[in-house]
């Protein structure tokens, strides 16, 4: 049956060194019983013995705290030396002594971390012996500090494979919530966008081809916000959003995006002045996903009756793409936590998500190695990329 301080018992077994720690003691001291010790409030533990007396206590064995010195150590935290008890006034009828029948006693206290402590390595003998000098004292010390960072180092470890099996069971909630949002998500939305895109090309009645446009349209908004999500989760849960660079224009995909928006957006003016030529060495998805979410912000609290200004050029090896949106400047106080996740103004526009758009966008420019910067008056709103090029 487990000794109800196993826990205990193994950490000091664990200690490769302990055997020789009392040896040396015994050797040096002539002690004739060595040991190291658990003590608490009510109980006083062996968790390891050198025992040449015939003391007859192994590790796990007990003694009635209340009858050892080391309980009195606990209370006071101080070391206690005796030479010879019957030439010692503070001990010669102390009910120790009389009661396990030695003569001459060392008893060291053992601190964790955080002056947490743990009990005692202690040694008794018969006979009387030097023990108060510098050489034993400072012995005794060393070893139970040594002790004691063993100890903690134990508990380090065990912290670690603690927080490491912690980080294993989020890693595999990850993967398995990435999977719900990648499958069981995309899959049936992917269907009714594709039948939603089938009957827009029929002929319809103008209030359900207005259904339909509608329902396109949410259908959009969904695998936007089940985009987002992944990438926080990606983000948060240990993932980290991945980059997969290639070689090529940028300009192209950012028209595609802008003619994806024109068309939510029918009746929204946006001006562009796109100065990208050759090749752009950048994730063009993530940058794209990136303009996206800049584009539907602006489009979202931006004035609705006054043009989004969209601008990109390249210099010095680096990629400048603002958007700026007129209408109510953002407030001081929200331009601080703008990127971080699940923050949002509320807008006036009739998308709003899960304040999880900024955040990404910032994720997405953190991961090239860049940075968006935000400025905001009551003339303009303005979201900034700069990024690194090749």
């Amino acid at each position: 049956m487990a000794h109800d301080f196993q826990a205990d018992l193994d950490a000091v077994a664990s200690i490769s060194v302990a055997p020789t720690i009392l040896d040396v003691i015994q050797q040096s001291t002539g002690m004739g019983f060595v040991a190291i010790a658990r003590v608490t409030e009510d109980r006083w533990v062996a968790c390891q013995t050198l025992d040449m007396i015939d003391f007859g206590l192994g590790a796990g064995g007990e003694l009635q705290v209340e009858t050892t010195i080391c309980h009195e150590i606990r209370q006071s935290g101080e070391l206690v030396v005796i030479d010879d008890v019957s030439a010692n006034e503070a001990y010669a009828n102390h009910h120790t002594p009389l009661q396990y029948g030695f003569k001459s006693y060392i008893s060291v206290p053992i601190y964790l971390r955080g002056n947490v402590f743990f009990g005692t390595l202690c040694a008794i003998d018969p006979n009387p012996a030097k023990l108060g000098g510098p050489v034993t004292v400072g012995m005794f010390r060393l070893f139970a500090d040594l002790i004691a960072r063993h100890l903690d180092a134990r508990a380090d470890i065990a912290d670690a494979r603690l927080k490491l099996d912690r980080e294993l069971e989020t890693s595999e909630l990850r993967d398995q919530f990435i999977a719900v949002l990648g499958h069981d998500l995309r899959n049936p939305l992917a269907s009714i966008s594709a039948g939603t895109r089938i009957l827009a090309r029929e002929e319809h009645a103008p209030k359900s081809k207005a259904v339909i446009a509608l329902m396109q349209e949410s259908v959009d908004r969904m695998a936007n916000l089940i985009d987002n999500v992944m990438d926080f989760a990606r983000g948060r849960l240990g993932g980290g959003i991945g980059l997969n660079r290639t070689n090529r224009p940028l300009t192209p995909i950012l028209l595609q995006i802008l003619a994806e928006h024109r068309s939510t957006y029918p009746d929204r003016q946006i001006d562009t002045d796109l100065a990208l030529d050759g090749p752009l060495a950048l994730d063009h998805q993530r940058i794209g996903q990136l303009f996206s979410n800049l584009l539907s912000n602006a489009l979202t609290h931006g004035a609705p009756d006054k043009p989004i200004r969209i601008g990109a050029a390249q210099s010095g090896g680096m990629l400048e793409l603002w958007i700026a949106n007129a209408g109510e400047p953002i407030a001081e106080i929200d331009l601080p936590r703008l990127f971080q996740p699940f923050k949002r103004r509320e807008g006036k526009g009739k998308l709003q998500g899960l304040g999880l758009g900024l955040y990404i966008a910032a994720e997405i420019a953190q991961a090239h190695g860049g940075r968006i910067s935000v400025s905001s008056t009551s003339e303009e709103t303005r979201f900034t990329l700069n990024v690194p090029v090749c």
